[in-house]
């Protein structure tokens, strides 16, 4: 049984449920830890469990049928995973890989109490299904994005996203290819013009960002 703090603070929207349904959580939930670079489900394995992140991050993505990646989305602290959920609602196994991009705490609902909790509870059902729905149009805005916005805008974009305190991200072009769903080829092109202009400085596995002000300048292009 684990105890109700500090872990479900970190959803407010199971603080509606009833005695009962809070007791079944406890009782039936576990808590389990992963470390950094772990598969955590990958495609073809069945959904056993609702993950509930306590803490770290999660990045889920998928590889097409030509063999490029793409991240989906990242799951952090506080957040469950749709795709999780999507399996769990369908009965139906992974489409895509999650791996733990931090070491990663983690709450797990096996399926029968996550069944019965969304039988019994409009309380947790609704705790899903906002979740759901959020992830759901977070990923038609990443589809937006990969059809109608200019790649060098979401290079921008994804360049602040990514970048640390010191305007420095450290990753491959392959990586950052995965990440917006494209070929390496063309991010290498897209960073060397970036290069050319004076706005950052490229070396093996980093990317050190010199004008984050024209960076962000493009970013906001309509």
């Amino acid at each position: 049984m684990l105890d109700r703090l500090p872990w479900r603070d970190k959803f407010p929207g199971l603080a509606e449920l009833s005695e009962t349904v809070s007791d079944l959580l406890d009782k039936q939930a576990r808590s389990v830890e992963i470390k950094q670079g772990s598969l955590i489900f990958g495609p073809g394995n069945p959904a056993e469990n609702l993950l509930l992140l306590v803490s770290g991050t999660v990045r889920v993505q998928q590889l097409s049928e030509a063999g490029r990646e793409i991240v989906l989305y990242r799951v952090h602290a506080g957040e469950s995973c749709v795709l999780t959920t999507a399996c769990l609602l369908a009965f139906e196994d992974y489409s895509a890989e999650g791996i733990a991009e931090t070491d990663v705490e983690a709450i797990l609902i096996p399926r029968n109490i996550f069944d019965e909790l969304m039988a019994a509870s409009k309380e947790f059902r609704a705790f899903v299904f906002e979740a759901y729905s959020k992830r759901i149009t977070d990923l038609f805005l990443v589809i937006e994005e990969i059809a109608f916005k200019r790649m060098d805008i979401r290079v921008a974009q994804k360049l602040l996203e990514l970048k640390d305190a010191k305007s420095v991200l450290h990753l491959t072009h392959q990586q950052l290819a995965i990440e917006l769903g494209t070929a390496r080829e063309v991010i290498s092109r897209q960073l060397k013009e970036f290069e050319r202009r004076g706005w950052l400085r490229l070396s093996r596995g980093e990317i050190e960002l010199r004008d984050a002000a024209a960076i962000a300048r493009l970013a906001e292009a309509p």
